[in-house]
């Protein structure tokens, strides 16, 4: 018996297939049956014969969104490589399926779901020496810790300049939200313009709360994004601790908390571009990755960009810029950003 909720997360999966097969695969394919089993040992199953495709109840109701749509993709790569290719006599994961793949800009491996390798030798190394120097970054002497910050954005900078990228995977932060707010876009922005990972608010669906939302999703390599969920999660808890220091401070209500936490981003962002502007200024120029940006257009052929409305600045956002300039990034605990923990411990 299907429960209420499966049936709003099949109408889900269905309205993602209506936009890949639109935007990607040109509308060639007629629409499947979608279905959930209780199979635990498969994430979901592609059937020819009853053009089904079958999802795990485990998986869906155990990963996040993004997870499930990249599932999804591979699946729909299997019915593209069968009904319009005509590859009904290679292997599953034949060089039919991964042309197909490779237009989706998903991974090819057999299950479906995209995991980034481990970081390698060469990216160990200078992430033991990022370490050492956001180790640095804990002394309580305001100056030694910036500089030990500093430097360690120039060796992330560095490293990106010199390192030729030879693999891209994907990750999703936070919940799916109906709003997005300011310091949640800031935050976003703080990522895409100085931790080298490409960035958008994809479409996503919590499966606990059956709602739909938008939710962040992040492309680059395995080591940005390590980097890049760290700080993520840093900024937030760093903001929220912040808020509750202002908020004793001043005795003031949680009204301002989310314009602070705004002004906290801000000022933060606007101390990585100082940073970038003395990096600039001695020839290190960060100009992108269009390896990056060629496959983030694969997975995404039509952007949409829409800019926010400006809002007045109170003394709650000045407030929290004045902290966020203040911050600076430190040591992280292993396995804090939900990856392998090895990034900087």
């Amino acid at each position: 018996m299907i429960e209420p909720v499966e049936v709003l997360i099949l109408r889900q999966i269905r309205r993602h297939f209506t936009t890949i097969n639109e935007q990607h695969l040109g509308g060639a394919l007629r629409v499947p049956i979608f279905a959930f089993g209780d199979d635990t040992s498969t994430y979901a199953t592609w059937r020819r014969d009853t053009r089904t495709i079958t999802f795990s109840r485990h998986f869906v109701r155990s990963q996040p969104w993004g997870v499930v749509v990249e599932v999804l993709k591979h699946e729909l790569a299997h019915a593209y490589a069968h009904e319009v290719l005509g590859a009904v006599d290679e292997t599953p994961h034949g060089e039919a399926f991964k042309r197909v793949c490779e237009r989706l800009g998903i991974d090819t491996r057999a299950s479906g779901v995209p995991t980034a390798s481990a970081v390698d030798p060469e990216q160990d190394r200078m992430l033991r020496r990022v370490q050492k120097l956001l180790a640095l970054a804990e002394s309580p002497n305001e100056n030694e810790a910036r500089a030990a910050t500093e430097a360690a954005r120039r060796l992330m900078l560095r490293y990106n300049l010199d390192t030729l990228p030879s693999e891209y995977s994907v990750r999703w932060l936070g919940l799916p939200e109906a709003r997005r707010h300011e310091h949640i876009r800031w935050l976003a922005a703080i990522l895409a313009e100085h931790f080298f990972v490409q960035v958008i608010w994809a479409h996503a669906f919590d499966v606990h709360e059956a709602r739909e939302g938008k939710q962040l999703e992040i492309t680059g390599t395995p080591a940005n994004l390590e980097m890049a969920a760290y700080v993520y999660d840093f900024l937030l808890k760093t903001g929220e601790r912040l808020w509750r220091a202002h908020r004793r401070a001043h005795r003031v209500g949680d009204r301002d908390r989310l314009t602070f936490l705004a002004g906290v981003m801000r000022g933060f962002k606007e101390t990585l571009e100082a940073g970038t502007r003395a990096s600039k200024a001695e020839g290190l120029v960060w100009v992108g990755d269009p390896q990056l940006q060629e496959w983030f257009r694969r997975r995404h052929p039509r952007l949409v960009h829409r800019s926010g409305t400006a809002r007045a600045r109170t003394d709650a956002f000045e407030s929290g810029r004045a902290a966020g300039q203040k911050i600076v990034l430190h040591k992280p605990v292993g396995g804090s950003t939900g990856g392998s923990g090895k990034l900087l411990g």
